[in-house]
């Protein structure tokens, strides 16, 4: 069975004048329960995540800053979010979530996370809604306990993974791929091992072509043991902050093209959902839906 781990009331950790489009976080699975896409039985509620697993990533000034709500008006800042108790612990739920997720797509070829991607934290200090990289921490976690030897991320987000490329560049057992929007945020990019920033306007037909060969070249290449997969659906043509001119359909058939392509190659894939910020959260809502429906209909 494929296992969704799912987060209650992830929304209610952030003030009211934030929480928008963080609902999504609620309204999937909701969506996914009424249309009969899943059961009770795919979701899983994670625990917080021990601070060993974190301290595998994070600095630990860092961390307790995050524990006793320390941070600077700078640091509070950079991240974009008023710090509180809930903010962490939601942090630490989520990336509980994606180490769950892992354990279960290796038994079963896939899993995902109904929030996640939290790829603009760094090291020691957190950016852009990011306060833990949960996929970092989670990479982390399989080398540590030789569950994986060589781990691939594919981030599709519209934004770089910046945080994810500098904790992982001097560490060749994780490859960072990010295929982003070349004038979008973060305005200053860091190095991923392989960077593939996408020309104002992009369509569908250059971007799926475009994504096909880089695909076929990691794999090659790489050979990675587990795939951690961004599914972001800013790359929306109806995105407030993403500049590509990619539809949903189109969206779907990403999804499609990675899923399909890691099945045939036997890799496991874990999934985090990243961002989404469309005007109306339908939108949202029925784009990242697409990234589970896909899921079930190839698994």
């Amino acid at each position: 069975m494929i296992q969704i781990a799912h987060h209650p009331l992830y929304a209610h950790a952030l003030p009211a004048g934030h929480r928008f489009p963080m609902e999504k976080y609620e309204l999937i699975p909701a969506q996914l329960l009424y249309e009969g896409t899943i059961t009770k039985e795919n979701l899983v509620i994670p625990d917080e995540v021990n601070e060993a697993s974190v301290l595998l990533t994070h600095d630990a000034a860092y961390i307790q800053k995050l524990k006793t709500q320390t941070l600077t008006a700078a640091e509070k800042r950079k991240i974009g979010f008023p710090q509180s108790p809930a903010l962490t612990k939601r942090e630490w739920l989520i990336t509980q979530g994606t180490i769950l997720c892992c354990h279960s797509a290796l038994q079963n070829g896939i899993a995902l996370n109904v929030a996640g991607g939290t790829h603009h934290a760094f090291r020691d200090h957190g950016e852009g809604f990011c306060l833990l990289n949960d996929f970092a921490v989670a990479a982390n976690y399989l080398l540590h306990h030789q569950l994986a030897k060589q781990i691939l991320i594919i981030d599709l987000d519209v934004h770089q993974g910046n945080g994810t490329a500098s904790i992982f560049s001097h560490h060749p057992e994780v490859f960072t791929f990010s295929m982003h929007g070349a004038h979008n945020y973060p305005f200053h990019k860091e190095t991923s091992d392989i960077d593939l920033p996408l020309a104002d306007g992009t369509n569908d037909t250059l971007y799926l072509k475009q994504l096909q060969e880089s695909l076929h070249f990691l794999l090659t290449v790489v050979k990675p043991d587990v795939v951690l997969y961004l599914s972001g659906v800013d790359i929306l043509n109806t995105d407030k902050y993403g500049k590509l001119n990619v539809s949903i359909s189109g969206c779907k058939k990403r999804d499609e093209l990675v899923f399909r392509t890691l099945k045939q190659q036997g890799v496991p894939v874990v999934v985090a959902m990243g961002g989404g910020y469309s005007p109306d959260i339908r939108t949202i809502i029925e784009a990242h839906c697409n990234t589970f429906r896909t899921a079930l209909h190839l698994y």
